[in-house]
């Protein structure tokens, strides 16, 4: 394919379907190396371009392949359980991923328009890094998630974070296309070997150091249809279902998911609390459980305790966009009101940032897709010895949305150097340890409860001091040295 033709219909297909081939370098396939040889490819397409609005269309078709794929459950969401038309459900979804297609279209563009090529990798981290805030942020299938936990690059996760990472892992593919498309190939495989030499060094770097003796844990996964979950007729059988686990479940630390009970607290027997809250006592520890919340008239997503220590609440701050809340109500107010029925839909904030003593353990806990912000999670770091997130991914179906999401909480378990604790309604339920490998995995789609032990750890980690700026600065040094050399 020559620089003249490569803005035809070939060149651009071709980019789609290298995005589409990059979801396998994501969980659950987890062939981190194929987003290198992909990554590789596109950036030969922007090389060979002959201008930046012809990279630009390489770009987007790229992304429109990736999150095509890659978050085509969203659909799922919008019209098997939110109700909404067929046709109105595959629109929304094309604009979001249309959407999200212009974040590496634009890195390929002002790469190519600024002459600095070689400026791409860090264009597209920091593309990734935008697409993280822009619109209260939505960074779901960020480059740099593709190499953990296996990938020798995850090593730098706890230095640079997942954003570092994805720079890396672009670096990484332009010197893997040079060695075939250059004569400077025994340079680019030094700084390859380099690049997996050095992470594979950090990777086994003692950032933090246990905390005590273990705890026994409880991971309970329902299994309650999202079709009936807030169905009031099948309220009380989930209640029921629920207190019947928490019995069978002999754990210090006992865990439940994202808004298990389907109705308000307030509206809770308090005789059903006080049971669960006894159990967890017999057990000489706590128990953790999603619930609905109302305050002063607000609603909230929320985590409460039950147990031998005082009840503690953690409210979920960074909420869902269209799911949680409704931006410009006064714009958008209408697709709920004839199109999307979608429970819990007008949530408040909550405030707090701080970890929940219980079960003796300082606890981290963040809810749903929270986790997906390492930045939001490190703050409430050093404190937090531990990391527990309750999920309900039922809403996505069968599809792989859960399993992505449990990759995300692997990033975050070598991010921060602490254990990770997801209890989710259909899956994925996992004990994860500080490397980021799953410990025990409940099968996805089926009731049961995930026993095992977590530890504690204390320490930080360079990225919990320094979040996302180290990356940020190194990034803004790299893009003033290419200019430099360039001129």
């Amino acid at each position: 394919m020559t620089a003249t033709s490569i803005s035809t219909w070939q060149g651009k297909t071709l980019a789609l379907l290298l995005g589409i081939l990059t979801v396998f370098g994501f969980a659950p396939y987890g062939f981190f190396w194929l987003p290198w040889l992909t990554i590789a490819g596109l950036f030969w397409l922007w090389q060979h371009a002959a201008t930046p609005g012809q990279v630009f269309k390489l770009g987007w078709s790229f992304g429109l392949g990736l999150y095509g794929l890659g978050i085509y459950w969203i659909y799922i969401s919008l019209h098997t359980f939110g109700g909404m038309p067929w046709w109105f459900a595959g629109f929304s979804t094309f604009c979001l991923c249309a959407f999200m297609a212009l974040f590496p279209a634009l890195a390929g563009y002002l790469a190519k328009k600024t002459h600095l090529l070689w400026a791409a990798p860090i264009l597209w981290a920091l593309s990734d890094w935008v697409r993280s805030w822009i619109f209260t942020g939505f960074p779901w299938l960020t480059l740099g998630y593709s190499q953990a936990p296996e990938s020798p690059l995850a090593g730098f996760l706890p230095v640079l974070g997942v954003y570092g990472v994805s720079a890396l892992t672009a670096l990484f593919a332009t010197y893997l296309m040079m060695v075939v498309t250059t004569t400077q190939r025994l340079q680019s495989v030094a700084i390859m070997l380099l690049l997996l030499i050095a992470g594979s060094g950090l990777s086994v770097v003692p950032w933090t150091h246990p905390a005590g003796q273990p705890v026994k844990v409880g991971l309970l996964q329902g299994n309650i249809s999202q079709t009936v979950k807030w169905s009031p007729e099948h309220a009380e059988q989930t209640l029921k279902q629920y207190l019947e686990m928490v019995r069978q479940t002999q754990a210090q630390l006992i865990v439940l998911p994202e808004t298990a009970l389907p109705v308000l607290i307030e509206q809770l027997d308090p005789s059903y609390l006080e049971a669960l809250k006894q159990h967890a006592q017999s057990q000489h520890g706590d128990l953790l459980v999603g619930v609905v919340e109302s305050k002063r008239g607000e609603y909230f997503n929320s985590a409460i305790s039950l147990g031998g220590a005082p009840m503690q609440s953690y409210s979920k701050s960074h909420l869902v966009p269209f799911g949680e809340y409704i931006p410009l109500k006064s714009v958008f107010g209408w697709i709920y009101r004839d199109w999307l029925h979608m429970p819990l839909s007008d949530l408040s904030r909550g405030t707090s940032k701080q970890p929940l003593l219980i079960a003796g353990q300082k606890i981290g806990v963040n809810i749903c897709y929270e986790d997906v912000f390492g930045e939001e999670i490190a703050q409430q770091l050093p404190q937090a010895e531990l990391l527990v997130n309750i999920s309900n991914d039922a809403w996505y179906g069968q599809s792989f949305a859960a399993d992505q999401h449990m990759q995300f909480s692997q990033v975050r378990a070598i991010e921060t150097g602490r254990m990770v604790l997801r209890s989710t309604n259909t899956g994925a339920t996992a004990i994860i340890d500080k490397q980021g490998q799953v410990l025990q995995h409940a099968p996805h789609d089926q009731a049961m409860i995930l026993t095992g032990e977590a530890q504690a750890y204390q320490g930080s980690t360079p990225y919990v001091w320094w979040k996302n700026w180290a990356f940020l600065i190194l990034s803004a040094a790299g893009l003033i040295l290419i200019h430099l050399k360039k001129r």
